[in-house]
């Protein structure tokens, strides 16, 4: 870590951030120059990191909105159904029986499981507290989850273009195999367009699968706390689209508010990028790293290779 005058450091970091709203910066670069900065000089406001990309990414997810078709997004939901349903269910029993394999924790392994079966670190947020996770094994979790992310956000387009994969079919793949909302996002803007619009609304159609899978584990932990909260930002996401799709009139403002969601998004990794610490990444441990890359591996290559088949 570079020591260097607080205040430099904040000019820095702001500025960088600045950047990244520039037409210059996309989001594989701004998750990796957060990254960089975290690593050298150290995050100077990590207090205000995770609620700034709470409230970031939510409304950049519902700017996006603004640009795509109710009835096309309706179509790309029914058409990734099967695929969300199976790819769920898969994850969580191959997850389960492998980090019984490793020896890894079990509520840790179940969190890794569920990040990656639905939302990343959405869906650990939800589950822990109903399995009575600790802020170690959630912490674990979290990083495994993040760091496989930020690997994702580089390297799945590149094998969406060696496949020549069209976009539908990399949006799905996407919102499949990618864990949260923000790398899944990230990678099928910098694929295209159509890639963007069918794999935000399958993975927000994804996102609602924490509603019964939550209420499973409840029953299955014997716990009393079984309410789960829905992610309020779909449902204004899905009025965006509504507004996009019949009321023609505003379809400049809307072209300008996908555009503002799509630098909003690119700031969001950034600042996910910054808030990887070397504390974070010493935390997660060799076996539970081990869990996540092989459950990935296997959800993607798997994913691929039906999409591949069958789309």
């Amino acid at each position: 870590m570079i020591k260097i005058n607080n205040t430099v450091r904040k000019i820095i970091f702001i500025t960088a951030a600045l950047c990244c709203i520039t037409p210059y910066v996309e989001a594989p670069l701004a998750l990796l120059l957060g990254f960089i900065l975290s690593q050298t000089i150290g995050h100077p406001f990590p207090e205000y990191n995770q609620r700034a990309i709470k409230k970031l990414l939510p409304l950049s997810v519902i700017g996006l909105g603004f640009g795509m078709n109710i009835h096309e997004a309706l179509k790309a939901g029914k058409e990734g159904l099967v695929f969300t349903m199976t790819s769920i269910a898969l994850t969580l029993i191959t997850g389960i029986i492998l980090g019984r394999l490793f020896s890894v924790n079990k509520k840790s392994a179940l969190l890794i499981s569920s990040g990656t079966a639905v939302c990343g670190g959405s869906a650990i947020a939800a589950v822990a507290p109903i399995i009575e996770a600790d802020k170690n094994e959630m912490s674990v979790s979290l990083a495994t989850i993040f760091i496989l992310n930020s690997v994702a956000l580089f390297v799945f387009p590149v094998i969406g273009h060696y496949f020549n994969l069209s976009q539908s079919q990399f949006g799905l793949w996407a919102a499949v195999a990618i864990h949260d909302t923000s790398s899944v996002v990230g990678a099928a803007h910098r694929y295209g367009d159509i890639a963007l619009q069918v794999a935000t609304t399958i993975k927000l159609e994804r996102v609602l699968w924490l509603i019964p899978i939550s209420l499973i584990i409840s029953i299955v932990y014997k716990h009393k706390t079984t309410s789960v909260k829905i992610p309020w930002f779909i449902l204004f996401f899905i009025a965006a689209m509504l507004v996009n799709t019949f009321i023609p009139e505003l379809h400049t403002t809307g072209e300008i508010l996908v555009a503002v969601a799509k630098k909003g998004l690119t700031l969001t990794l950034f600042l996910i990028g910054a808030g990887l610490t070397t504390e974070s990444l010493k935390a997660v441990g060799v076996k539970p790293l081990l869990l996540g890359l092989i459950l990935w591996i296997l959800v993607s290559v798997i994913s691929l290779a039906a999409i591949l088949e069958f789309v």
